[in-house]
């Protein structure tokens, strides 16, 4: 499960659109740019073990507030 989900945006143009995410999982700090094609260069990689989870959880959520979004604002 993640916790203290925090996404930034970084570029939104309409070449490309890049978000910084950051987490904690499993009491592990993670971090890393989320793309537009929902592809993740992690700074601070979850386990490797868990990693396909954590990505398909980090793809919901950016699903859920910035596509549809559910952002306050």
């Amino acid at each position: 499960m993640l916790t203290h989900f925090q996404f930034k945006t970084l570029k939104d143009n309409w070449i490309r659109k890049e978000w910084k995410i950051s987490f904690f999982y499993r009491g592990k700090h993670c971090a890393g740019i989320y793309a537009q094609d929902g592809t993740i260069n992690w700074n601070n990689k979850p386990p490797e073990e868990d990693l396909k989870k954590v990505e398909m959880e980090v793809h919901d959520l950016m699903l859920y507030h910035v596509y549809e979004d559910h952002h306050p604002g």
